[in-house]
């Protein structure tokens, strides 16, 4: 299966995120499953003309290959040209490039979310750059190649979202593809693989002890739930986070750093500060995927009242301060 990957409006840290593909190095996890660069901006050794031989070949149809990548924004401005963004040693918009490029590929795979949604390079106000999502822009379709494309497979643009993106998340979805194919069931709504996008980054986070009781930080230092005060969205984004962690060991919120939600269209134009929750009568308004407001207080309310002597103070410590306490084997809890 052979991939071509271009980099257009973004910092390029999706594929440097993709060279941290673990537990088998990328190239060899690829290689076992008949995966192929094509090209690729920084992985391949070809450059200048001959990178533009290459590229206008397979736009063409000379050079047959499956799946177009694309990293970064589409740079649509000034007024809908997409000079903002020219090919290197080409001078045509990368826009144009990525559209020829489009009408040949089997499958289409936006990496991160400035591909997918338009991403950070859209949060400028007034988006003077015009830039958008291959497919849509934020969370309504459209974007570049507009709302009806199919490529060659019958697929619309796969979303692989994140800000990075997780290199399980692509390395999986590109297996997955190699090895049974994709098909429409396999995507959400919003097009990402279900392989990651089925499920919550509160699944698996390492405070859920303290968001079961409702033992909330209060400062960044602070053990406790990030969501009641410091804008976690974690209960309302979909991404694998805390059960695929990054590089073997981490996630954002294990970091100590509250989910911003990088998966979603608009993440990066909150309407408030990524770190502060927003709240009306000191609810938050960003409540759990799927939960009522009346059932969010009522349980919150009776959490809170039940929670350990434990939980309430390693929550506001930087450091846990008690321990769990141990149990004698007839249930009778020990003193320490």
């Amino acid at each position: 299966m052979k991939v071509l990957w271009l980099q257009s409006g973004g910092c390029g840290g999706c594929t440097q995120s993709l060279l941290c593909a673990e537990p088998r190095s990328l190239f060899d996890e690829l290689r076992s499953a008949g995966i192929e660069f094509v090209w690729h901006p920084a992985l391949s050794e070809a450059s200048g003309p001959e990178a533009l031989a290459i590229l206008e070949a397979c736009a063409s149809g000379e050079q047959p290959f499956d799946v177009l990548c694309i990293e970064g924004a589409m740079m649509r401005g000034p007024h809908g040209t997409g000079k903002f963004h020219l090919m290197s040693g080409d001078g045509r918009p990368l826009t144009e490039w990525v559209m020829r490029l489009a009408t040949h590929a089997r499958w289409v795979f936006a990496i991160g979310s400035c591909t997918a949604f338009g991403g950070l390079s859209a949060a400028t106000p007034g988006n003077p750059l015009e830039a958008c999502g291959l497919q849509y822009d934020e969370a309504t379709p459209g974007g570049l190649l507009g709302a009806s494309f199919r490529s060659q497979g019958d697929l619309p643009v796969v979303n692989i979202a994140g800000c990075p993106t997780h290199p399980g998340w692509v390395v999986d979805t590109l297996q997955k593809l190699a090895f049974e194919g994709l098909t429409a069931e396999d995507l959400d709504p919003l097009g990402r693989p279900r392989l990651y996008a089925d499920q919550l980054v509160h699944h698996g986070c390492p405070r859920n002890e303290f968001y079961e009781f409702k033992a909330s930080a209060e400062k960044h230092a602070d053990l406790g739930c990030l969501m009641e005060n410091l804008g976690c969205k974690g209960t309302q984004v979909h991404a694998d986070c805390n059960t695929r962690p990054w590089n073997g060991n981490n996630s954002c919120i294990k970091g100590g750093f509250a989910c911003v939600g990088c998966t979603e269209p608009g993440f990066e134009t909150p309407g408030h500060a990524f770190l502060e929750t927003p709240k009306l009568a000191g609810i938050p308004l960003g409540l759990p995927a799927d939960m009522p407001k009346a059932w969010f207080v009522a349980l919150a309310a009776l959490s809170k009242s039940a929670t350990p002597a434990r939980v309430r103070e390693n929550a506001v410590a930087d450091h846990t301060v008690i321990v769990p306490a141990l149990h004698k084997p007839n249930g009778r809890k020990s003193s320490r």
